[in-house]
């Protein structure tokens, strides 16, 4: 399990060259990663953030601007790639103070699947499951809830749900079929959607 990874990408150029630093949640590592060779964006360098942050939002704001006070003297350009992931606009404020962009969104369940196609879903009764959090759905969803000890706790956390929204990045078989176990534990029905990387590659593709 990789939830506290700091990922650096090589082969970049350097400062004065373009150099981009993005400074990610670790989450999101591997889809930047493929995005960046699909599209051979070798002026962007890569900084996770621990995935973990995911489940303490409070944390987020001061993990970014520490990173972005250690890395901005060696980079032209420092871009965020979290959107506002439960930080009350706290990150935006944040960026807008360091005079740095951040991905447009919510969340990554909206930038994924695009934002104006997320906002128009109004899905109130939908939990949603990203291509990592499948991968990790023990390690971020079932044992910080405490649905391993006390299986009795679903119905608290997830009675007023009616889905299970599987946003895929990828086409994996194997992955579909743990999403679908996830609902499953939940007691859920099962949705499918291709997602791709959705808004998240638009933003990564237009830094110059």
């Amino acid at each position: 399990m990789t939830t506290d990874a700091t990922l650096t990408t090589e082969g970049v150029a350097p400062k004065g060259e373009g150099r981009v630093l993005l400074i990610a949640c670790g989450a999101l590592a591997r889809e930047i990663l493929a995005i960046k060779t699909a599209n051979t964006l070798d002026h962007l360098d890569l900084q996770c953030l621990p995935a973990i942050l995911h489940n303490h939002p409070e944390r987020i704001v001061p993990a970014v601007r520490d990173a972005v006070a250690k890395h901005r003297d060696a980079y032209d350009q420092l871009f965020v790639v979290y959107a506002d992931c439960g930080t009350g606009g706290q990150l935006q404020a944040a960026c807008a103070d360091m005079g740095i962009q951040m991905v447009a969104g919510p969340h990554c369940y909206s930038f994924f699947e695009g934002n104006d196609i997320f906002a128009a879903h109004d899905e109130i009764t939908a939990f949603y499951l990203t291509d990592f959090l499948v991968r990790q759905f023990d390690a971020f969803v079932w044992e910080p809830l405490g649905l391993g000890r006390h299986p009795d706790l679903r119905d608290m956390y997830f009675g007023s749900y009616e889905k299970l929204v599987y946003q895929a990045q990828t086409d994996d078989p194997d992955l579909t079929e743990k999403a679908q176990d996830c609902a499953a534990r939940l007691g859920l029905a099962f949705e499918r959607r291709f997602t791709g990387y959705g808004d998240l590659k638009k933003a990564l593709t237009t830094i110059t």
